[in-house]
């Protein structure tokens, strides 16, 4: 058996986007995987979703983890007929209705649908890149200190072991998981009630920034609004940031932050005390 070979499809921009495809392999030494990576930048049309298929689907992945905001829309809709002969893990903001994810299940598609990863207030009234960058990086800190990352990167592991012991094609088990904040924060591994406290919190104030933008990017018309509104779910987003890293650090003076590195076969190893060896 060769290399597993693992093809990630970014169109437009999650908080997740920006490590999805390196939580595999964190210190760049593990063995018996391979990683392709196309990205289109902040657009996700139709076009963009076929401009992918030249260095991906060609490349013969024996899965693809396919990342975008609101899958629903066309791009990625259009994507997902591109990819719909590959086993294909949709990562995504939405949908997040019952009926909607099972249709993504029963056309054959996996799916980590994260509403705990928020729409970002883009409207030019109130965004540019130095806004949008600090953002994502409020973002990232929610997603990696309250358990998401760890979300993805168990779910992914799933699949190659299982690509790895001889399944391919239909026969592979992908992962159809809402992630909820009270799904998420259990995949953060906390030891101290008042940091999973910290944590869930943050969590869910990350799910509420979405509802704060919406409006500001889709139904108000006066700058005023848009900016104030824009504004107070980044501010939100900021706050929910401080929470993570408060939970984080909780758990870093009480020396049981748990980690779960790689070994070089991609076996997830453990420890919880600073000075312990993985294991």
């Amino acid at each position: 058996m060769g290399d597993v070979k693992i093809g990630f499809v970014k169109l437009g921009n999650l908080g997740m986007s920006q490590v999805i495809d390196l939580v595999l392999d964190e210190i760049a030494a593990r063995k018996g995987i391979m990683v392709r990576t196309l990205g289109t930048g902040a657009k996700m049309g139709a076009d963009e979703a076929k401009d992918t298929e030249a260095l991906i689907k060609h490349w013969d992945p024996d899965f693809v983890v396919m990342i975008s905001p609101n899958a629903g829309a066309p791009g990625p809709t259009a994507a997902r007929e591109i990819y719909k002969n590959t086993p294909t893990i949709i990562v995504s903001d939405g949908p997040d209705k019952k009926d909607a994810r099972q249709a993504l299940k029963d056309a054959g598609f996996g799916s980590i649908i994260l509403k705990v990863d928020p729409l970002i207030g883009a409207k030019r009234e109130f965004l540019d890149p130095t806004e949008m960058a600090s953002f994502n990086a409020d973002a990232m800190k929610v997603l990696s200190a309250c358990g998401v990352v760890r979300m993805i990167q168990e779910e992914i592991d799933k699949v190659i072991d299982q690509v790895a012991s001889g399944k391919s094609g239909k026969d592979l088990e992908l992962p159809h998981i809402l992630g909820s904040p009270d799904k998420c924060v259990e995949r953060g591994c906390f030891e101290n009630p008042y940091a999973k406290a910290k944590a869930l919190a943050a969590l869910h104030m990350a799910n509420t920034v979405a509802a704060i933008n919406f409006p500001a990017c889709f139904m108000l018309k006066e700058v005023e609004k848009i900016a104030l509104t824009a504004a107070a779910g980044h501010e939100m987003m900021t706050a929910a940031a401080v929470l993570a890293r408060e939970a984080r650090e909780i758990e870093k003076s009480n020396d049981t932050l748990f980690r779960n590195p790689h070994a070089k076969d991609g076996k997830q190893l453990t420890k919880t005390k600073l000075y312990d060896k993985p294991a």
